[in-house]
């Protein structure tokens, strides 16, 4: 089974054990997610099933959005509900004004730091594992892109914000940082993913669903094929000496593609590359513009991934 399952992970699981229990109930041997969603997050998590465990670096570079509500006038050492409280701010008033006055400060380009209780590694080991055995090492700002941040709801000391962001972004750390803009603290209390790249929440099913799906024996039904699982420019054919070279990992040349193929590539742009009967065969990047004066062995795509289906 190759393709990509889009889960609603229930809030109290972690995106490890969602995957365990996807391999144990399909039991497939490849199994993996696209993006970690912490144990206190909902929302849509992409499973990817045998050869689809190769999608997952491309759904990482995908666009996420979010509803999350923060609480404010409290910091905890996690950044969220799940952590201690370790600072508290009593008698303080902030209206919806106030914060959004604020949120311009966290759009576009910013700079945040990944909580200390995170899968980020340092020197081979997750700052989690530092942070429970009493560590406090010195965490890195990293760079962080939010496309969109506004007010969904506000309801003192609660405020519910949609966020629209790129890969890495910390949604914890942006309460966080957003209760320290504010003078008065904040973390997050409840998280939902409405969308991890090209999967959004109406793709989206429970554990319960999958569960029935799998016992009436029709789960292929919902299993999203390898061409849907990734966003392309577009699908080229070929024949078959150039579907084995490519199978080998070889890049292709213009002259192992037909006139009309060539006509349709653009520099950077990422295509599917197909053999007729056999399906999805490789994922490669144009190394050349169709415009371009180039000779017939110019290097014309470069393979990302080759699928054995």
């Amino acid at each position: 089974m190759n393709g990509v399952l889009v889960i609603d992970k229930p809030k109290g699981w972690t995106s490890h054990k969602v995957v365990a229990w996807v391999r144990n109930a399909l039991r497939l041997r490849k199994v993996g997610h696209g993006g970690t969603l912490d144990p206190l997050a909902t929302g849509v998590l992409p499973i990817y099933l045998g050869e689809g465990t190769k999608l997952v670096p491309f759904n990482l570079e995908g666009i996420k959005e979010y509803i999350a509500t923060m609480k404010l006038g409290q910091e905890t050492d996690t950044l969220d509900a799940d952590g201690r409280i370790v600072a508290e701010k009593e008698g303080f008033l902030c209206t919806r004004q106030t914060v959004e006055e604020v949120l311009h400060q966290f759009r576009g380009k910013i700079r945040q730091r990944p909580p200390l209780y995170s899968a980020v590694k340092q020197q081979g080991v997750p700052l989690y594992k530092r942070a429970r055995s009493g560590e406090t090492p010195e965490v890195a700002e990293r760079d962080a892109v939010v496309h969109a941040l506004f007010i969904k709801g506000f309801s003192f000391p609660l405020v519910t914000l949609e966020i629209v962001c790129g890969r890495g972004t910390y949604i914890r750390s942006l309460c966080a940082d957003m209760g320290r803009a504010l003078g008065c603290g904040a973390h997050l209390v409840e998280l939902r993913r409405t969308r991890s790249g090209r999967f959004g929440l109406d793709q989206a099913m429970s554990l319960e669903d999958l569960s029935r799906w799998i016992e009436e024996k029709r789960i292929e039904e919902k299993v999203i094929p390898l061409k849907n699982g990734v966003d392309l420019s577009g699908e080229v054919r070929l024949g078959e000496k150039a579907a084995a070279r490519v199978r080998q990992g070889q890049s292709l040349c213009l002259n192992d593609l037909p006139e009309g193929e060539r006509k349709r590539l653009q520099k950077g742009q990422r295509w599917g590359l197909f053999q007729e009967a056999q399906g999805l065969v490789a994922i490669a990047e144009s190394q050349v513009d169709a415009e371009s004066q180039l000779s017939g062995d110019s290097q014309a795509l470069r393979i990302l991934r080759v699928f054995q289906t």
